[in-house]
């Protein structure tokens, strides 16, 4: 087995200054696409509606009708807490 991944986790204010420069915040708004937060996350966009579905992100997503949209900041917290790969 391998070691166990360690995580930092991010602040709210630590997640949003990630996003500062204005290039990385008009690739990736507040509120993201599947596509979008599949990019950032580098994962296949079937992987985050995985995670949707067994309920990883459910302080992070939102409906807009029938698409699914992230909150970019709550998605980078959840993943520092190691919530999406087993950490926690």
């Amino acid at each position: 087995m391998g070691k166990p991944r360690q995580f930092t986790t991010l602040s709210a204010a630590q997640a949003a200054a990630l996003f500062a420069d204005p290039a990385w915040a008009g690739k990736y708004p507040p509120l993201l696409t599947v596509v979008q937060a599949a990019e950032l996350l580098q994962v296949p966009k079937q992987t985050v509606y995985a995670w949707s579905s067994q309920g990883l992100l459910d302080g992070c997503k939102a409906r807009a009708g029938k698409h699914l949209r992230l909150f970019r900041d709550r998605l980078l917290q959840t993943l520092s807490e190691g919530k999406l790969y087993g950490g926690q």
